[in-house]
């Protein structure tokens, strides 16, 4: 049986936000996309993306455009065939993970849909405690560490802070949350590729008496090379962020010695069907994945828990990115948080939808 795709929807998902700063710029809205694909069979799947042009290059507007484009390439195709329906997308375009990681969504929503399932049973998962980290911005070391005081005090556990603007500075703003927060407090930190290799080296081991869990991508790309001499000398763990974006990247670091773990981001994967390929490599040579993410809404972010569910080679969850200054909540049904962690409903398909309200204020074309 086949789910013929009739029509698509696509509308810009602009998202108020209080600004965010991290080492490559500052953002003050998610650049978010929201897709529907309509069936034959009388329901829709849902999508959505969050466009972050200093690290993935894509812009709401070029998202918009790809959309378009892409959405013409489905008219009258089967989507329950997703690995096809992906490959058409691949095939007509290179890169353009993030709107790519929309139109994925909204195929797996359809599938678990028309079989009935939520998601995370669909891909054969089962529910587990998924608790997330909160992110401290990049200020000055007197402010970050004023807000993991706060953080901690509304029930925080994890830290994750933003670093990679000057590495001595760096280093005094961990030193400070440190003293601030208390020794039970973990504290993983991101780089977001700020340092160069002599940095990294400095505020690396200029951090690790502080008992960091691990540091997201410390330098540029085009330092990979430069990572197993990092590794060595580093007391603390590295997670590849950037450096991954599918899983011939993902092969590449673990075999070169280059990373202690993963980040998987639907933006950089292009949605689920990628992320699982480099969740298995990870799971097969025993290096553990981080679900992260952009500035997604709730609606995607049910679908990333949906993935987690089914996924046990997570073990560490970034996934606050609703509760980092978003001004409006544009979502229905999907993810809620008790505290940092995060459930959702056993309804059927990601479980979320966008709020019609919300959609009335934002252009829309279709195809």
């Amino acid at each position: 049986m086949s789910v013929i795709i009739t029509s698509i929807d696509i509308y810009r998902f602009s998202i108020p936000m209080e600004p965010f700063t991290i080492a490559t710029g500052t953002m003050d809205h998610a650049q978010n996309v929201f897709i529907r694909i309509h069936t034959d069979k009388g329901f829709y799947g849902v999508g959505e993306c969050s466009a972050f042009p200093m690290i993935v290059g894509e812009t709401q507007d070029t998202c918009l455009v790809m959309a378009k484009y892409f959405g013409g390439l489905w008219i009258g195709q089967d989507a329950l065939d997703i690995p096809s329906r992906m490959q058409q997308l691949h095939d007509a375009a290179a890169g353009n993970t993030t709107i790519k990681s929309a139109f994925d969504i909204a195929l797996y929503d359809i599938a678990a849909k028309n079989a009935g399932l939520p998601l995370y049973q669909f891909l054969g998962g089962e529910k587990r405690v998924v608790e997330s980290d909160i992110t401290i911005g990049i200020s000055s070391p007197e402010a970050m560490a004023q807000k993991g005081v706060a953080f901690k005090a509304s029930g925080a556990n994890i830290l994750k802070v933003k670093l990679g603007k000057g590495a001595e500075t760096d280093a005094e703003r961990i030193r400070q949350i440190r003293e601030a927060v208390g020794p039970e407090m973990k504290i993983r930190v991101d780089a977001n590729q700020g340092w160069n290799f002599e940095e990294a080296a400095f505020a690396l081991q200029a951090i690790g008496p502080y008992d960091i869990e691990f540091c997201e991508q410390p330098m540029r790309t085009w330092y990979n090379d430069k990572l197993p001499e990092l590794m060595k000398v580093s007391p603390v763990k590295i997670m590849a962020d950037e450096s991954v974006y599918n899983h011939h990247d993902a092969r590449i670091q673990i075999e070169s010695g280059s990373c202690h773990s993963m980040n998987i981001k639907m933006a950089k994967s292009g949605g689920i069907l990628e992320a699982k390929k480099i969740h298995d490599v990870g799971a097969e040579r025993g290096i553990p994945c981080m679900m992260g993410g952009m500035l997604e809404s709730r609606i995607a972010l049910s679908a990333k828990l949906h993935f987690v569910y089914a996924s046990p080679n997570i073990h560490f969850y970034d996934m606050d990115t609703c509760m980092l200054g978003h001004l409006a909540d544009p979502c229905v049904g999907g993810v809620t948080y008790d505290g940092y962690k995060l459930n959702i409903s056993d309804a059927t398909g990601i479980g979320a939808d966008a709020d019609e309200g919300f959609l009335s204020g934002c252009e829309k074309w279709s195809i």
